[in-house]
C-alpha cells in the first residue's frame, strides 16, 4: 500500500511561514533551502506556497543582481530555470542515481575548475538581443557567485574554459609539405598546434528567444512542450520562470593566438562557425565538404595566430540540419535511390521529404558566442554560407572577407553538394565560377546500385518533388 508523502513545499512551509520572501543575511544572498529528494513531483506552479525562485534580471552588469542560474534538484523551491544541466547527458545522470553509482544529493567540488584564461566581460553580455542562448557568466560560478556556494548554493558552471593540443593529421601533412610553418609556440614542429578552448551548454532566456523567433513567449513554450510530448510541463506551469535548459547539444570555442586580440578591430581574427557532422568530421565520410572545410579552418586560424591575430573556430553540435543523424541517413538514401540517382540538380529535393523541413539550425541563435567572446569585426569568415553570415552581420558583427573552401579539397561524392550549392547562390569565389545549368545536370554522385531505387517519375507518390529556386537559396547552410 502506498504512503502519502508530503511534498517538499508543504515540508519546508512551516519554516517558510517565519520568514519573510527571499531570506537574506546582511550579504544580501538568500539563504539556500536544501530539498528532501524522496518525494517526486510531477510539476510546480508559480503561485504556489513556498515557492520562491531566486530572482533573475537577465543583462544586468552587475551578476550578483543578475543572480546565478540555479537548475539543481537540491534547491525545489528556489530554482529558477527549467529544465536540467548537461543538455541531453542529464539522462546519464538519472542512470547513474538509478543504478545506484551517484547521490542525488552530490555537490561538485568546483575548487580547482576556474576558467585557465580570462574571458570578458564585454558590453554584448549586457545586451538581450546579443546573447540570449548562453550565460555570459556560466564560466565565473566560482568567482562571481563564491558567497552563494559558501551559503550552500549547488550551482553549476555552464561554461568550462582551459586549453589543449591539437593533433589533426591534415595539420602534420600541412607541415610536410610546407603549407604550414611551425613557430614552436602555436604550431609544434610534430603538426600539433596549442589553442584555447571552452565547451558551452545552452541557457536559454526565453522571451529573447521568442523575439528573435518572430513568436510570443507563450507559443514558443507551448510548441517546445507539445513537440517533446509533455517532456517540461514547468514551460507551460512556471511563465515566472524565464530561463530555460534545453536538452540539446552545446558548443565547443577554440581559439588560436591570444584571446585578447580577439574584440581588438585592428587585430586580424579569422573565424568559422561549424555545425557537426560525426561521419564527416571524424570518419571521414566524403559526401560531404565538412571535414576538409573544417581543417581548412583550423590551418587559416593557425596561420592568423602566427602573424599576429586569432584564429576561431565554434563547433555546434548541431548533427543533420539539427534534424539528427537518423535522419541524415534516410536522406542519403533517398538521394541514392531517387530516380537517376544522387544529382546535384535534385539536392535539395530530398530533406524536405523524409523531414518535412529543409534545416532545423536556424541561425537566430548562432551568433551569440561571438558575442561572448567580445567580437565585433571578423577579418576573415571562412564560409559560404549566406545564412550564417547574414545572422552574423545582421547583429552588428562586420565581416570583411568571405572565404570558400578550396576546390581541391572537395571530396569525391560531395561534388553533388558544392555544385547545387554554388548553383543556388551559394557564396563561391573564382573557383567555382562557370558552374551553370548543365553542369548542374551532369553533376552526378556514387552509385551504390540499392534495392529499392529509381522511385518511378515526379508523379508517382513518395517521388522527391520539384522545389523552386527561391526556396532552395534559404536551404543553404
Amino acid at each position: 500500500m502506498s504512503t502519502a508523502h508530503p511534498s517538499p513545499v508543504a515540508r519546508q512551509s512551516s519554516a517558510k511561514k517565519q520568514k519573510t520572501d527571499h531570506e537574506q543575511d546582511a550579504d544580501g544572498i538568500p539563504i539556500p533551502e536544501v530539498t528532501d529528494l524522496d518525494y517526486v513531483s510531477l510539476t510546480t506552479h508559480a503561485d504556489t506556497f513556498g515557492i520562491d525562485p531566486v530572482p533573475i534580471s537577465w543583462g544586468h552588469p552587475d551578476p550578483l543582481v543578475r543572480g546565478p542560474i540555479i537548475c539543481t534538484v537540491r534547491h525545489f523551491n528556489q530554482r529558477n530555470a527549467i529544465g536540467a544541466h548537461s543538455g541531453s547527458y542529464c539522462i546519464y545522470t538519472g542512470l547513474a542515481v538509478a543504478a545506484g553509482k551517484l547521490n542525488p544529493s552530490y555537490v561538485p567540488n568546483l575548487k580547482l575548475t576556474s576558467p585557465v584564461f580570462k574571458i570578458g566581460p564585454y558590453p554584448s553580455w549586457y545586451d538581450p538581443k546579443k546573447i540570449a542562448s548562453i550565460d555570459p557568466f556560466g564560466h565565473l560560478t566560482t568567482e562571481a557567485y563564491s558567497a552563494y556556494l559558501d551559503k550552500g548554493f549547488d550551482i553549476r558552471p555552464t561554461i568550462a574554459v582551459t586549453k589543449a593540443h591539437i593533433d589533426l593529421p591534415e595539420c602534420r601533412e600541412a607541415v610536410r609539405t610546407g603549407r604550414l610553418k611551425p613557430d614552436g609556440k602555436i604550431l609544434m614542429p610534430s603538426g600539433q598546434s596549442v589553442c584555447h578552448k571552452a565547451a558551452i551548454e545552452p541557457v536559454w532566456y526565453l522571451p529573447e528567444i521568442a523575439r528573435r523567433f518572430g513568436c510570443t513567449e507563450t507559443h514558443l513554450r507551448q510548441s517546445i512542450f507539445r513537440m517533446t510530448n509533455g517532456m517540461y510541463p514547468e514551460l507551460i506551469t512556471r511563465p515566472d520562470i524565464k530561463i530555460f535548459l534545453p536538452p540539446i547539444g552545446g558548443m565547443t570555442i577554440y581559439i588560436w593566438g591570444d584571446p585578447d586580440t580577439i574584440p581588438d578591430e585592428d587585430i586580424e581574427l579569422t573565424c568559422r562557425v561549424h555545425d557537426e557532422c560525426n561521419g564527416s568530421d571524424v570518419f571521414g565520410s566524403d559526401i560531404c565538404t565538412c571535414r576538409p572545410y573544417l581543417t581548412h579552418a583550423i590551418e587559416e586560424a593557425i596561420k592568423t595566430a602566427q602573424r599576429g591575430g586569432a584564429g576561431l573556430v565554434i563547433y555546434y553540435r548541431k548533427e543533420g540540419r539539427s534534424l539528427g543523424e537518423v535522419t541524415k541517413y534516410l536522406v542519403y538514401n533517398t538521394r541514392k535511390r531517387q530516380e537517376g540517382g544522387d544529382s546535384a540538380e535534385n539536392y535539395f529535393n530530398c530533406t524536405e521529404q523524409v523531414a518535412g523541413v529543409q534545416d532545423t539550425r536556424f541561425q537566430a541563435l548562432m551568433p551569440d558566442p561571438l558575442h561572448f567572446l567580445g567580437v565585433t569585426k571578423i577579418h576573415n569568415f571562412i564560409s559560404m554560407s549566406d545564412m550564417k553570415y547574414n545572422a552574423i552581420v545582421n547583429t552588428g558583427i562586420k565581416i570583411v572577407n568571405r572565404v570558400e573552401i578550396p576546390k581541391e579539397l572537395v571530396p569525391e561524392d560531395a561534388q553533388v553538394e558544392i555544385t547545387a550549392k554554388v548553383f543556388h547562390g551559394y557564396n563561391a569565389g573564382k573557383a567555382y565560377q562557370g558552374i551553370d545549368e548543365e553542369e548542374l545536370k551532369k553533376c552526378k554522385g556514387r552509385d551504390y546500385k540499392y534495392e529499392g531505387g529509381d522511385g518511378g517519375s515526379d508523379k508517382d507518390e513518395g517521388s522527391v518533388p520539384k522545389k523552386s529556386d527561391s526556396n532552395v537559396v534559404e536551404e543553404l547552410a
